[in-house]
């Protein structure tokens, strides 16, 4: 009888042992699992080969329009404005899509904020020249749509980067 509930307490330890381990394995993969979502990708910047740039050069360039609030960098304002680059952006971004792309930011921020953020962006490597602001976008229904037209005439050139679809409904 003694050996018997011996038993009966050992399975139920094992048992509970059991239900906790899995329960720490499961908050162990979901703590693995948010860093992982954050971790930020970094690209070999090498530079390419004689013979890609020259086929790159040859090829008509296509547009890639980048917006920045919410796209490319997040900002939040506890009294001072503190525009971050976004998480998951890897730190040269720009500098590896701009061996493929032309690079035109649009946003419908105010030029002031756009052009510090693109400035800070860039970081005087001459990329992000062609910038596109609030005055460029047009007011429809108390929101600002992104008139790409402005950007260039052949608008099956232009790709754009943007978390908002409604900003350039006019060119779908």
């Amino acid at each position: 009888m003694m050996r018997s509930q011996c038993l009966l307490g050992l399975r139920s330890f094992v048992a509970f042992a059991a239900k906790l381990w899995s329960f720490v394995l499961y908050l162990l993969r979901r703590q693995v699992r948010t860093v992982i979502q954050y971790q930020t990708v970094r690209y070999d910047v090498l530079p390419l080969s004689p013979i890609s740039r020259n086929r790159l050069n040859q090829v008509k360039r296509k547009i890639l329009v980048l917006d920045l609030d919410e796209t490319l960098i997040h900002s939040h304002h506890d009294g001072v404005l503190r525009p971050t680059v976004r998480p998951g952006t890897p730190p040269d971004f720009i500098l590896k899509v701009s061996q493929w792309y032309e690079l035109v930011v649009f946003t419908a921020s105010m030029e002031i904020y756009g052009c510090a953020v693109a400035d800070k962006l860039d970081n005087n490597r001459s990329i992000l020249n062609r910038r596109y602001y609030r005055q460029h976008c047009t007011l429809e229904l108390g929101s600002y749509i992104k008139d790409l037209s402005v950007v260039h005439s052949d608008l099956s050139s232009i790709v754009i980067l943007d978390n908002s679809p409604g900003a350039y409904r006019s060119h779908p």
